[in-house]
């Protein structure tokens, strides 16, 4: 079977990013079926509705590599209770023009890490809200907010913790199984595994 193709974002811009080492993480103990490809969101300008009609490249660039993703993951900090400003920007660019939305029906997961212990729980909190509005399930269990120790995570994604990373591979396990799942159920001629005779169809 061929792999799923996953978009996935880092919500902050720094280049020493802990949220960044925690994607490299997710890659290494992601199954197998997961194709990883990282969509940036730094060159992009502040999303102005003026421009929609001369879509600038880097925001059409970031549509065209969302929906050529199976699935969405997105790993970010928590700035200030909420999303970081550049990756609410980058949702922004990526569901207009208005009627072109390209995070719908795409199989999302939010994860993020942090120094402090509530580890971008409100953060995800108000994500959840965004991408109901935008069309774009979610995975909502497990839940994975996740306190970041330098001395567990090195900067190659290696997890030095067992029950961490036994955490860490659960959650990409189930994130898989949940893409395969609304895959299956937006598929053409399928409502979930049942396919349909549009014949025996009646109103």
């Amino acid at each position: 079977m061929a792999p799923f193709k996953i978009g996935y974002f880092v919500g902050s811009l720094s280049a020493g990013s802990i949220n960044r080492v925690l994607s490299k993480a997710l890659i290494k103990l992601a199954p197998e079926d997961l194709e990883f490809t990282e969509i940036p969101i730094k060159d992009l300008p502040l999303y102005n509705y003026d421009l929609d009609a001369d879509f600038p490249a880097p925001a059409q660039a970031l549509k065209d590599a969302v929906e050529a993703s199976d699935g969405i993951l997105f790993v970010s900090p928590e700035y200030n209770r909420s999303i970081p400003g550049p990756l609410k920007n980058a949702i922004d660019w990526g569901s207009r023009p208005w009627g072109s939305n390209s995070f719908a029906r795409k199989p999302t997961g939010i994860i993020g890490a942090s120094v402090g212990s509530i580890g971008t729980a409100v953060m995800q909190s108000s994500f959840r809200s965004v991408l109901s509005f935008l069309d774009a399930p979610q995975l909502n269990a497990p839940e994975a907010y996740i306190h970041y120790d330098a001395a567990v995570f090195g900067e190659d994604g290696e997890v030095r913790n067992g029950s961490t990373a036994k955490f860490l591979r659960h959650y990409m396990d189930e994130y898989g199984a949940f893409v395969a799942r609304v895959l299956a159920a937006n598929a053409p001629g399928h409502i979930g595994d049942i396919e349909l005779d549009e014949d025996k169809l009646t109103r």
